[in-house]
């Protein structure tokens, strides 16, 4: 029972977190948004793993965070300044 409450709690704050990236004002709204859902999709991968007792789905659950919190960090650093901070003007 309780793990039904969680899975429809997530696909519930899924829906809400896809309307904030459809409707953001801004583009860091939506930035927000989308890494709201990579936080909602590790937080099912993990509630997936514990549902079939498989333990390296936390594994997965965790490669995928830091995938998450680089990307976002990247997106970010490009919206601010325009590039990822290579200030190369040409080949070498």
């Amino acid at each position: 029972m309780m793990m039904i409450v969680a899975i429809t709690a997530c696909a519930v704050c899924l829906v809400m977190a896809l309307v904030r990236t459809a409707l953001g004002p801004t583009a860091f709204d939506r930035v927000l948004a989308v890494n709201a859902i990579g936080t909602l999709v590790i937080l099912g991968i993990a509630l997936h793993g514990f549902i079939m007792e498989r333990p390296e789905f936390v594994d997965i659950a965790l490669l995928y965070a830091i995938l998450n919190f680089i990307g976002t960090f990247a997106v970010l650093k490009i919206f601010s300044s325009g590039s990822l901070g290579d200030h190369s003007t040409g080949a070498k």
